[in-house]
């Protein structure tokens, strides 16, 4: 498999999808809509959805059967930088290359395109005909599995206590939860909604949930690393913000070499878990290994 051509195809399929499922620009409200557009067709990785489409394949689904969660997925991905974004939080001026949502429109309407992507992403995920071939109790399943993981307990609580812990002194474990439920969280729920919808078994949710928890701190981290050592162009953000903040990162807590053999080890772990599912599951390897040495 070559990534880039796989990374192209599939976030070709999904920003067809979403442009297909958003509402237009051309509907009241019209600022509104444009700001939920503007934000998310800012550009990005599309690596929620991504791993939801791989993770249905490698259990013998298809990309169809989980298009539409997909993009609810990456639709309460956006609205969570839109609102991270705006002063009350980092006071962001760039993502993506672009002026942050609140400088274009505003903080109203930012705060209005972060509450209707959220609030449309749900509508999404319980669309009868989306979900015509799925059965109810799946359906059910997979909505509380992401409000649990986009909620208190999940990227909303990691959040806080991200807030909260900036300029302190943190512990591993505090470290550890920050990364695991504000980054690592919707990054696990994408594959375990793969699984669930694609028809995976018991024993294949397990698998790819082993993947998803190792696979999304190893995200976060690589993140924090990039905080340090990235290049502004190529991340479309500010780097060196964190450490201006005093947030707490693995590099700040375990320093930059040992920040990196972690994610390593974790990428390991990621792909161990994967075994059971075979050839199938080769693209979720490839995008493990890409997760940790990515440069933006």
């Amino acid at each position: 498999m070559v990534l880039k051509d796989y990374l192209r195809d599939r976030s070709t399929l999904v920003d067809s999808a979403l442009d297909r499922w958003l509402p237009g620009e051309k509907h009241l409200p019209y600022s509104l809509h444009q700001a939920m557009r503007y934000s998310v067709f800012a550009g990005g990785k599309r690596l929620r959805p991504i791993l939801m489409v791989a993770a249905s394949e490698a259990v013998g689904g298809s990309a169809g059967q989980v298009l539409h969660a997909a993009c609810a997925m990456e639709m309460i991905h956006t609205y969570s930088l839109i609102h991270d974004d705006l002063p009350a939080m980092d006071n962001d001026d760039f993502r993506r290359g672009r002026p942050t949502n609140h400088k274009v429109f505003g903080e109203a309407v930012a705060i209005l395109a972060g509450d209707a992507l959220l609030t449309e992403a749900f509508r999404l995920l319980a669309d009868a005909e989306a979900n015509r071939s799925t059965p109810p109790e799946t359906v059910l399943r997979v909505i509380e599995l992401v409000a649990r993981y986009a909620g208190s307990q999940g990227m909303v609580g990691g959040q806080v206590v991200d807030m909260e812990s900036e300029g302190q002194e943190v512990d591993f474990p505090t470290l550890e939860y920050i990364h695991t439920h504000k980054t690592g969280g919707l990054i696990l729920a994408s594959v375990q909604v793969g699984a669930l919808l694609g028809g995976g078994d018991e024993k294949q949710f397990a698998a790819l949930s082993r993947f998803g928890g190792a696979a999304g701190l190893a995200f976060q981290i690589a993140d924090d690393i990039l905080d340090v050592v990235g290049d502004q162009a190529e991340l479309g953000k500010n780097v060196g913000s964190d450490q201006a903040r005093g947030k707490a990162t693995y590099p700040a807590l375990l320093g930059l070499a040992e920040a990196r053999q972690r994610a390593k080890e974790l990428c390991d772990i990621a792909v161990e878990a994967l075994t059971p599912l075979g050839a199938a599951a080769d693209p979720l390897q490839t995008l493990a290994r890409y997760i940790v040495e990515r440069n933006s």
